[in-house]
Order: structure tokens, then sequence, then C-alpha cells
């Protein structure tokens, strides 16, 4: 196969995904399904091969994924269910002071959205963006681009989140060295695009906080709430897991330590299986068994964060397929030697992958799966280290965070609660948006030079 003939490959199968998803409104699972067959037809290989591939790339990919962010979704819901998220909130207002509130609301959504899907933090805080504003007489934006901004850029970069996670587990990174760049990088961003860019669009544009959205946030009583250093604790405790594991393995590879059960049980502790499993319980029992809660509600709860994340493991699966089938039929080999020949970095090729599918279509998801599976096959050949493979993973959740407007549901859940035009929400929620892919594309840059 030609270069010509195999990019002609790659671009009809992207447009397909797009008709099926835009067009024909095919839910993302079945699309990129359908996507890696007419792929592997198009690349030569055996129709038995094609089934064989569906499985295997199903197969090894919910191995993983399916664990991760099935805890995830438990750990998230146990977090919003108790309050948790509102007194990390409330205690951050308190310690900032309400002169810097932008400050702490950035903050409060930085490290809410680590176990906490964004849609449903920014419904479970926006309430206390409300009283801001009326409070103090500033734009709603002033205080709810803050809270935007550190709830994108945690969801997008930081595992246990689905995306990032969805995004290592296909390019083979290393979750430690994800959660660093994540977090190293995802501050300054959300400074950018939060405080910083929300002061501006402050300025010019004033929006009213919208009184009948009110009653369909309650925010529960502080007197309900767990404290702010357990929950802080518990949302730290798989982070500080995960990286000590990946330090452990970095020290003990260079022979800085040597391999003792020590090491082997803080790699055992490290690996997302039991830090989240660890997460999860130290959650069910602290902020819900502990405070009162039934264990048939734990149960009825646990399993009502299964719904969303089903939907997630198995798009996700999908994109392993498509990995996959471009891994069986020599296409990913043949781009690789073609990306290694080339002048383009692979941070950027990934930026311009995700991004590309993300403004097309919508979702941010399909966006970071589908660049993943293109992706996966050309790393090995580039022989990237586990630092670099996971800033290809910051900059494949960057170009699937741009330029999010009027085909992604995010834009209208904004729009709505913040009670904005399209116009105004293209002004704020978008600009801010692109603003996290961008300085996550240029910080992830830079770091490649560093390291």
């Amino acid at each position: 196969m030609s270069i010509t003939y195999i990019a002609v490959i790659v671009i009809l199968g992207v447009a397909l995904l797009l008709v099926a998803v835009l067009k024909y409104k095919l839910n993302a699972f079945i699309a990129l399904l359908i996507v890696s067959i007419f792929v592997g037809i198009l690349a030569g290989m055996p129709l038995q091969g094609i089934l064989t591939s569906i499985q295997k790339g199903m197969g090894n990919t919910l191995g993983f994924v399916a664990v991760v962010v099935g805890l995830g979704a438990i750990f998230g819901q146990m977090l919003e269910s108790s309050g948790g998220a509102n007194a990390l909130a409330e205690n951050l207002l308190t310690w900032f002071g309400k002169s810097r509130a932008s400050w702490a609301l950035v903050i409060t959504g930085f490290i809410v959205a680590i176990p906490v899907f964004l849609d449903v933090g920014l419904i479970i805080l926006v309430p206390m963006v409300y009283a801001l504003a009326r409070e103090s007489g500033k734009s709603l934006l002033f205080y709810g681009i803050p809270l935007l901004a550190g709830l994108a850029v945690t969801h997008a970069f930081i595992p246990p989140t689905p995306g990032p996670i969805a995004v290592a587990d296909i390019l083979g990174a290393d979750l430690g060295w994800v959660i660093f760049f994540g977090i190293t990088l995802g501050l300054p961003t959300a400074v950018i695009a939060g405080p910083i860019f929300g002061t501006y669009i402050a300025n010019r544009i004033h929006i009213s906080a919208p009184n009948d959205l009110v009653s369909e946030t309650s925010v529960s009583s502080s007197s309900d709430q767990p404290s702010f250093r357990l929950v802080a604790f518990i949302i730290a405790t798989p982070l500080i897991l995960i990286l000590s594991g990946t330090l452990t393995a970095v020290l003990t590879e260079r022979s800085l330590i040597a391999s003792s059960k020590f090491t082997e049980v803080a790699s055992f502790l490290g690996h997302p299986f039991s830090a989240l499993i660890i997460a999860t319980l130290m959650s069910i029992y602290f902020l819900c068994s502990k405070r009162g809660i039934p264990k048939e509600q734990i149960l009825e709860l646990s399993t009502k964060a299964l719904g969303p994340a089903g939907i997630i493991i198995l798009v996700t699966g999908a994109g392993g397929v498509l990995k996959q089938v471009l891994i069986d039929s020599g296409i990913g080999q043949i781009i690789a030697d073609v990306i290694a020949d080339a002048a383009m970095p692979a941070i950027l090729l990934a930026w311009i992958l995700a991004g590309a599918v993300r403004v097309t279509q919508g979702s941010a998801t399909v966006a970071m799966i589908t660049a993943a599976g293109i992706m996966a096959p050309i790393l090995p050949v580039l022989n990237l280290s586990a630092p670099h493979i996971a800033l290809v993973v910051i900059a494949i959740a960057s170009g699937g965070t741009i330029l999010s407007h009027v085909n992604d549901s995010g834009f209208w859940l904004v729009s709505r609660y913040f009670g904005m035009n399209e116009k105004q929400t293209l002004q704020s929620w978008t600009v801010m948006e692109t603003l996290v892919g961008v300085c996550g594309l240029v910080f992830a840059l830079i770091a490649s030079l560093l390291i």
C-alpha cells in the first residue's frame, strides 16, 4: 500500500465516522465499529481477520478501562451524593475570601472534577456561583468561567476521569506520568483560561444570575457535609498511590533503589486497580456508611453511577478496535514510518487529529478516542519515552477540548445554566475551551523539550 492510498483510507474512515454520528445519529460505539470494519476492508484484510481484530481490540482495551472507569464512577457518585464537592467549595471560598473567589472556584473545579464528571460538577456547584454573583453584583462569568475552567482541565487531563484513562490505555501510557503532567501543565492552563480570562470576559459581558434555575440545584447544609480534610484526603489517595507506584518503578529501573518486597508492594498499591479500589472503599465507608447513609441507598447509588460509565466504556472499547485494525492491517506501521521521517512532532500531530474530529462532530470523548486509535500504532516506531507518551495523551486531551460549539452538549449545558444566548456562550465558554486546548498544546510542547 502506498502512503497516498493509506491517507485516503484514514480520511474516508474519519469521514464515515462523522457522517454516521452527525447525519444518521448513530451511537459512537456502533459508528466506531463500522469504521473499523470499513478501514479493514479497504486495507485488504481477510474478513475473518477483521472479526478477530475486533474481538482482540475490544478485549484488550476493556480489560483495563472497564475496571478503572467503573470504580471511578462509583467513587465520584459517593463524593457527589455525600455533599463532599460542596464541602470543598465552601472551605476554599472561606480560605481565599470573597475578594479572591474566582481563584477558589478554579481550584474547586480542578479538584472536584478528578472523581466527578464535568456536567455533574457544574450542576452541583453552580448555586455558589449564582450566590456570589448576586452578592457582588458582578457578571456571572466572573465566577463561572474559573469554575468551568477548573472542571474542564481536570476532566480532560487528569485520570481517573474517563477521557485520559481511555487515551492512556489505548496509547499504552503510564498513568503516573499522565497524572504528573496533567497536574503540572493543567494548573497554569486552568489559571489562564479561568481567573485571567474570566476577569476579561466578565468586563465585556454582564450576565445576571438566573433566578429560575436555583430550585433545580439544591445545596446540602454545611452540617450535613463531610469535612474538607476528609474529602481532600480521599480524593488525593488514588493520585498519591499511582504517582508513588510510578516513582518506585522509575527508581527501580534506574537501579537507584533495589528491588524488594517494599517496591513490589508499592507497585501493587500504585496500580490504578488497587488505588481506585482503596479510594472507592474509603469513599463508601467514610463519606456514606459512617455518616448514616443506609446500605441499600449506597448500593442504589453505586448502580446509578455505572449507567453513564457503561456508555464511556463501550465507546472506549470501540476505539481500541480501531487501533487494533490499524495495527493488524499494517496501516499503522506505514504511517509510523512516514511520521518518523517527517519533521512534525507526534504531540502536534495528535493535537491536530483530536482537534479536527472535535470541531466537526462535537464530542470530546469521540475525538480523543479516535485520535488515540490512529496514533497508537505510530508511537512504538517513534520509540518515545514514557514521559513523552504521557505528553501525547495531554496533547490529544487538549485537541479534544478546543472550540466547543453548537454540536457539543456541553455548550448547551453552560448556555442553559448561565442563562446566555448562543453568541454569549461562543464568546465565553467556547473561547475558554479553546484557551484550554491551545495552552495544553503549548505547555506539552515546552515540556517535551525539557525532558
